[in-house]
């Protein structure tokens, strides 16, 4: 009887117990981060229409300041070099202005970039199994840190080093082998929209 009695006052408590506060967008810009082939292109662009918001892809606006391509500025000047344009071109995205962004994978990995996204954004880890990455990944061939590799090798390297660092988002979002507008979905409940 006294176990039932417990159990009652626990259920009680953990019913007058407010709910953790889950982070609420707030008119911000939205930035996906995660490694690549987690879907923050294409997912970015889906959320942003159903926001109501400009869609801007990080990756494309580099490669228009730099006139060149991500696998051109790797092989002429290297990862460095792009790391930088990099970190210039989200800086100037992070206007306050309300939008949604898809970084580069790398992006998030950088101190700085990384502290101000944190800032003066709601970063959303988009956050996908190794399995599924490696799928998405081999349908094109653009990336220039797997050029030459083997994919899977590549990233559970990238995701050792880099999910700690993803992790410090305040969302986290599983991007599965679902529709994209299941992750959208998700998205938007777990921002509170």
């Amino acid at each position: 009887m006294a176990y039932a009695s417990l159990r009652c006052i626990a259920a009680l408590t953990m019913l007058q117990s407010p709910a953790p506060a889950s982070p609420i967008w707030t008119g911000q810009p939205i930035v996906l981060v995660g490694l690549m082939g987690a879907g923050k292109s294409t997912v970015g662009r889906r959320l942003a229409i159903r926001l109501g918001l400009p869609f801007v892809d990080a990756d494309n606006e580099i490669e228009q300041a730099a006139g060149m391509t991500i696998a051109e500025m790797f092989a002429r000047y290297g990862e460095q070099y792009f790391r930088a344009g990099e970190r210039r071109v989200i800086a100037r995205l992070m206007d306050g202005a309300p939008k949604v962004i898809a970084t580069g994978g790398g992006a998030f990995v950088n101190d700085e970039t990384r502290a101000l996204i944190l800032a003066e954004a709601l970063a959303i880890w988009l956050d996908a199994s190794i399995e599924v990455l490696v799928e998405r990944v081999r349908k094109r061939d653009h990336r220039p840190l797997l050029t030459g590799k083997d994919p899977e090798k590549v990233l559970r390297e990238l995701a050792a080093l880099r999910n700690p660092l993803y992790a410090q988002a305040p969302v986290r979002v599983p991007s599965n082998n679902v529709p994209h507008d299941v992750t959208v979905r998700a998205i938007l409940e777990a921002i509170g929209k």
